[in-house]
């Protein structure tokens, strides 16, 4: 009796696993919330809104300057030969007073100057109902004053202008592009899409790849703002503002970048601790205390020298506090560079701590995970 073995089965070739290196696996991941945002309706709505309202308020300032002051008036020629030089007059030659009542009374110019040698001026306005401000007050005799430092009243007022700007723009970018990132957190949690994601792609990898793709938006957002500035200061005749602004603004967007980083981990750190959207608020208000605190110590303490240099070094602050000390030059042309190594040092200390948090924090399901645990692992 014979046997008959089967012959072996041939061997087959086993296809490798694809795998994602990390760079990858961080773009597909920033080229997902990028999309996302992209498609939203509402972000490209606001976005818009942003930019009209942005460039209404160059618009309008740069017009108002040159409308600002200027009076119309007529006077006789010795009159005016006389006037001291102002910007805000536009003279029109008259030769007596009943041509200065003509154009008086039918609006051509605001008032006329006539010689009067019983005023203290020698100096007689004509006016419909009310003379012009501007006019009294420069023809109006003054004493001599002697200013010790002549450009001080003037940076007040443009500080806390420059404060608004700055503030305005990091905090509502911050928290625009912030927050989100603390809500899709929670989202993938509760929805359970993290343990689908978590199985393809490391933790870490995916917490970067949110910060990235919401930093290219945030950092987009600012430059289209930027070149929006520039396109209305450059209509309206502002270049001395274009000019003073343009190294700050180069700062403020480098420094906006890295500050962002930092915040960002700390909202995804802060939407990982927890498991439902209703339980956000006591792990997202200190992020939040964060990103506006900075905004208004600027504004109440931007005429104060020695608060203003000490946040211009502090990371939360300096985004705002160092380019308005350049756009006064009151910081030194090292100190921005100091600054910026302190903010890069906190960026990569906080960054470490936020992705642990992230980490050891996203698979935990139910109550709010503490912050010491999170730490712990």
């Amino acid at each position: 009796m014979s046997t008959t073995t089967a012959p072996a089965p041939a061997p087959t070739r086993q296809r490798p696993e694809a795998t994602l290196s990390a760079p990858q696996g961080v773009w597909l991941v920033a080229e997902r919330e990028i999309g996302g945002k992209l498609r939203s309706r509402s972000f490209l709505i606001s976005t818009a809104i942003l930019l009209l309202l942005a460039l209404a308020g160059v618009l309008w300032m740069g017009f108002q300057a040159g409308s600002a002051g200027t009076t119309q008036i007529a006077a006789t020629s010795d009159v005016a030969a006389e006037l001291p030089d102002a910007d805000g007059l536009e003279v029109t030659p008259i030769a007596d007073r009943s041509e200065a009542e003509a154009l008086v009374s039918d609006g051509t110019v605001e008032a006329a100057l006539l010689a009067d040698p019983a005023s203290p001026t020698g100096v007689l306005i004509i006016a419909e109902q009310e003379a012009p401000d501007a006019l009294v007050s420069l023809l109006s005799v003054a004493p001599t004053i002697e200013l010790l430092d002549p450009e001080a009243d003037d940076e007040g007022p443009m500080r806390y202008i420059l404060g608004i700007i700055f503030g305005v723009v990091f905090m509502g970018a911050a928290i625009t592009f912030g927050s989100p990132i603390t809500m899709s957190v929670i989202e993938e949690k509760q929805t359970r899409v993290i343990e689908i994601l978590i199985s393809a792609i490391p933790a870490r990898v995916l917490l970067a790849g949110k910060v990235l793709g919401n930093a290219i938006l945030a950092i987009g957002q600012i430059l289209l703002l930027i070149t929006v500035a520039v396109i209305g200061l450059v209509v309206t005749g502002q270049t001395d503002v274009l000019q003073g602004l343009g190294t700050p603004i180069v700062w403020f967007a480098v420094f906006f970048l890295f500050g962002f980083l930092l915040l960002a981990a700390m909202f995804a750190a802060a939407g990982s601790l927890v498991s439902r959207q209703e339980d956000s608020g006591p792990t997202l208000t200190p992020v939040m205390w964060l990103t506006m605190i900075p905004y208004f110590l600027v504004l109440f303490l931007g005429e104060n020298p020695v608060a203003m240099a000490i946040m211009s070094y502090v990371p939360f602050s300096a985004p705002v506090a160092m380019p308005i000390r350049l756009f006064f030059g009151d910081a030194m042309w090292w100190e921005p560079l100091v600054s910026l190594a302190i903010m890069l040092a906190t960026c990569l200390v906080v960054i470490a701590l936020g992705a642990k948090i992230y980490e050891n924090s996203l698979l935990r399901m139910g109550a709010r995970v503490k912050l010491s645990e999170a730490l712990k692992g």
